[in-house]
């Protein structure tokens, strides 16, 4: 008996400790800075970082205030951490950083080389790697970070909430985060691409609350091309129409569209609602080959010309027509990549690593001068689904 008591005691004392040591660690949120987002940028030598934290009264308000739902703090130092820490003696609280979202990178610290920047985050113990990076083009990310929204509260979660909709809409930008950035960049093509924000309009009135009491915001913010990087530096950009085809190669196409020239005059727009990239690669007698087919699923969306799609002769030739299109902008898209930049973005290095070890290891001395004479074969499949209600021979004739 004596010994059940004394096993008693023990156990709820281990107990006790177990909640005790829990609470030790604990900060109240009220003595927190809760951080949306961050922007790091290069100034006259220095790390500038700025911070978006979310003004907690203001948001958890109903009633319409003259306060801004965030507010953004800046700070400078010779190194980032030392920037950092600097935010300690602006913000009346500690910035907790768990909960940010969004890294927005100066193009100009890109172009220096980010890879110290990265480094940091990730060993951060009060980080997380669900960050989505962000490259600021033409701007810095000091003035992406204090454009005031509409819509949201929180600017951070606008931008996100637009990247996220851009990708389903149109397919010319991706979410990238922070593990996925690293790993890209660290692997054998040492190459990735980012999205790029840029802003549009007056940023002294974009900073204001009066930017989104305005029926036409003064100052906007929008995503631009895709960003090259090569060795954790920013080597140059796509165009919009490349940003689209990489995705397609990429397999990260969730939806965009398509424009067509009808056979006589007018246009037809198709809805891409599928496509399935596949890339294989090896090497033959000390030269790497690589293989990409794009199987492709659309509907047919906007029909601004004179065509009878009942037919099958002409779903046939809007199929092909489509496939030559889809073809000729990725085929451009890896002229830029390999011969412009000599950027390895769609990682054919680890792809022929991975399918084609030993032939790999002969060319990974040579892989610099071997990749830009890449000979690689594009095979594009379309196949028109929905066509939806056909236009009666009246309507067609009015056009």
């Amino acid at each position: 008996m004596p010994n059940i008591k004394y096993s008693l005691s023990l156990l709820l004392f281990v107990f006790l400790i177990l909640l005790l040591g829990g609470c030790w660690s604990k900060r109240e949120l009220n003595e927190l800075a809760i951080v949306a987002a961050v922007g790091v940028d290069r100034v006259n030598e220095q790390y500038e970082i700025s911070v978006q934290i979310v003004n907690p009264g203001q948001v958890a308000s109903k009633k319409a205030t003259s306060q801004s739902p965030v507010i953004t703090y800046h700070a400078t130092g010779k190194s980032l951490f030392e920037a950092i820490r600097k935010l300690t003696t602006l913000t009346p609280r500690k910035p907790y950083y768990s909960h940010a979202q969004i890294i927005i990178i100066g193009e100009e610290l890109a172009e220096e080389g980010m890879n110290n920047i990265l480094d940091l985050f990730q060993r951060d113990p009060e980080g997380r790697s669900e960050f989505n990076i962000l490259i600021a083009r033409d701007t810095t990310a000091k003035e992406v970070l204090s454009i005031l929204t509409p819509l949201e509260d929180i600017p951070a979660k606008n931008i996100l909430n637009a990247l996220k909709s851009s990708e389903k809409a149109i397919g010319a930008t991706d979410s990238v985060i922070l593990d996925d950035l690293i790993n890209s960049l660290s692997g054998k093509g040492n190459s990735a691409v980012l999205s790029t924000i840029e802003l549009h309009g007056d940023s002294a009135i974009g900073n204001n609350q009066t930017n989104v009491e305005r029926i036409q915001n003064p100052a906007i913010l929008k995503f631009g091309d895709f960003a090259l990087f090569k060795d954790y530096k920013l080597v140059g950009f796509l165009t919009m129409a490349e940003s689209k085809s990489y995705n397609y190669m990429n397999n990260h196409i969730k939806s965009t569209f398509e424009i067509l020239s009808c056979p006589e005059k007018g246009k037809l727009t198709t809805e891409v609602t599928n496509s399935e990239a596949k890339i294989t690669g090896r090497v033959q007698h000390g030269h790497p080959k690589i293989n990409i087919k794009l199987k492709v699923e659309q509907n047919v969306a906007d029909v601004n010309c004179t065509i009878d799609l009942t037919k099958p002769q002409n779903i046939t030739a809007l199929n092909k027509a489509t496939s030559e299109a889809i073809k000729k902008g990725l085929e451009q898209t890896l002229d830029t990549m390999q011969k412009t930049y000599k950027v390895d973005a769609l990682q054919f290095a680890e792809i022929l690593y991975r399918q084609d070890y030993k032939g790999w290891n002969k060319i990974k001395d040579n892989w610099a001068t071997l990749f830009p004479e890449i000979d690689v074969k594009v095979q594009v499949t379309v196949n028109t689904q929905g066509i939806g209600t056909s236009l009666n021979k009246d309507l067609q004739k009015s056009r």
